[in-house]
């Protein structure tokens, strides 16, 4: 039970990803991470935190926080 490339399945079965693989990952990848950024931007905390959204559980827990949190411009708005 051997596969062939002609099964419709060989690209699967390469060892490794071409280039147009590593592109559309970065395209992808900034498409997520810039309006992330953005908004972490506007609420008052680094974009850097954006980075979150890639790490499985941790990306939720950060959600739930920035959620439940109360932001910097918040605090700011309440005292004047």
């Amino acid at each position: 039970m051997s596969h062939s490339a002609s099964d419709g399945y060989g690209w699967m079965m390469s060892g490794s990803w071409g280039p147009y693989h590593w592109v559309m990952f970065i395209v992808m990848a900034a498409a997520i991470l810039y309006p992330i950024g953005l908004i972490l931007k506007r609420l008052g905390y680094s974009p850097f935190w954006s980075v979150l959204v890639f790490v499985p559980m941790v990306n939720l827990i950060a959600l739930w926080t920035l959620a439940l949190s109360i932001s910097k411009t918040d605090k700011k708005e309440a005292r004047s």
